[in-house]
């Protein structure tokens, strides 16, 4: 007797019709998180859940939500069956646009958070089709931010010197291939404004950040 092959994860939670649950809000549609949280209970009991925090001092002091001085994310982990999905996810207002750190209140950070954990739970099929052919306003919005903190850093360690400088040009370009790999290596000119791929966007500001004399 052939031996039935048993579903996996995302098979099962990607075949829930979640349709009936969604709300829409801004002309964007979403899954309340109760909701996305109380199937994947159902069907996966032993599903936990992780919001890593950002610690603020020496002391291990630690806050629910990360921010770097000009806007603020949270970062919530799903594990299912010992598999973590880790989803970042901007803190934004009622337009979806990012709020400025210095604004951000626990209640927005919560709000996210409960988004995030919804968006996490598709990373493990929940829902996942909300998201075809979607570019994430959350997303957009991050990049942009990013963009503006990097013309920032470029400003300032061009400054430092002749090799800084050099330095910095290296870093944009690799970041702008990196994100256009098809591109011919003499048509990259480390223009990073045309980046909108957000992890090449923030490991580039990482190393931007470590240039040095």
């Amino acid at each position: 007797m052939a031996e039935t092959k048993k579903k996996s994860v995302f098979d099962i939670l990607s075949s829930i019709d979640v349709s009936d649950y969604v709300k829409e809000k801004n002309g964007l549609s979403y899954l309340p998180w109760a909701k996305a949280w109380e199937i994947v209970k159902r069907h996966f009991p032993d599903a936990t859940y992780k919001v890593y925090p950002q610690i603020m001092d020496e002391y291990g002091n630690t806050r629910f939500w990360h921010d770097d001085g000009k806007s603020g994310w949270v970062s919530v982990g799903v594990t299912i069956e010992g598999e973590e999905q880790i989803e970042n996810l901007a803190i934004m207002d009622y337009r979806n646009q990012a709020i400025p750190a210095e604004k951000i209140t626990s209640v927005d950070a919560n709000k996210s958070k409960q988004r995030c954990l919804v968006k996490a739970c598709s990373y493990h099929g929940l829902g996942s089709n909300l998201y075809y052919g979607e570019e994430l306003p959350e997303l957009v919005a991050r990049a942009e931010d990013l963009k503006e903190l990097i013309k920032e850093v470029v400003k300032a360690k061009c400054k430092i010197s002749d090799k800084a400088k050099e330095k910095v040009a290296e870093l944009c370009k690799k970041a702008e291939k990196a994100a256009n790999p098809n591109t011919d290596d003499e048509l990259i000119s480390g223009n990073y404004k045309i980046i909108n791929d957000v992890d090449i966007l923030e490991n580039l500001y990482t190393n931007l950040l470590a240039v040095r004399k």
